[in-house]
């Protein structure tokens, strides 16, 4: 007589046990992950600290000391605490003598890829952006990234004019980008043929940050002095 063998039932009570293994694993993994993000999240905030202090002494030169500063809801400027760093913060770099060198402000925006952080340094007395630096980036490289190592690109930061109306209150022309070879005035910035809308990017975005940055620094100029 022939047997007819059956395979086992997929029973409900089987099914539940897969289903809570199965999120006991994805629990476990989320956990690892999260476990892991949290445990190297110090040594990320300590090198991007560490990146950002070396950027600071490049866009001033001449820096031997910085001290953070923040802005307050009444537009004055107040020295910072480690608690503060994030928000609207600039780094003010003093000589070795003591003497305000400069600021340097972060400023970000769109790019061709994504978005561009940049740091440039501002003399207040000479009203003239005198350093850049590109913090962070995702141009394409060999094309967008020229925004970072070329040459005549980077000449336009030696001293980008950011000239203040006689009472300091706006900046007399917003810094504009130009075709590369078009530059006639020295609130402009000339482009890089190849990496048209990086380059661009760059411009705007420092046309907007000085604008908004530059008024505020004039005027604050004492607080900067007093607090070193």
């Amino acid at each position: 007589m022939n047997e007819t063998k059956t395979a086992p039932e997929n029973t409900p009570t089987s099914s539940m046990k897969m289903l809570r293994a199965m999120m006991g694993i994805g629990i476990l993994c989320a956990l690892l992950i999260v476990l892991t993000f949290e445990g190297t999240l110090p040594r990320i905030k300590r090198l991007k600290a560490a990146a950002l202090e070396e950027a600071i002494f490049k866009v001033l030169p001449g820096t031997a000391k910085t001290v953070a500063f923040k802005l307050d809801q009444n537009n004055t400027f107040v020295r910072a605490s480690s608690e503060d760093k994030d928000g609207q913060i600039v780094y003010a770099g003093y000589s070795e003598s003591g003497e305000l060198v400069g600021v340097a402000i972060e400023a970000s925006g769109q790019g061709y890829a994504d978005v561009i952080r940049i740091l440039y340094g501002y003399d207040p007395k000479s009203q003239k952006v005198v350093g850049f630096y590109v913090l962070e980036s995702k141009e394409t490289p060999g094309l967008g990234d020229k925004i970072e190592k070329d040459p005549d690109f980077l000449a336009n930061f030696d001293a980008l004019d950011i000239s203040l109306e006689d009472d300091g209150s706006a900046v007399k022309n917003t810094v504009v980008p130009v075709k590369q070879g078009a530059k006639e005035n020295p609130w402009e910035v000339d482009g890089i043929t190849g990496a048209t809308i990086s380059s661009r990017a760059i411009g705007n975005i420092l046309g907007i940050s000085t604008a908004f940055w530059a008024p505020l620094i004039h005027k604050n100029q004492e607080a900067f002095i007093a607090q070193n």
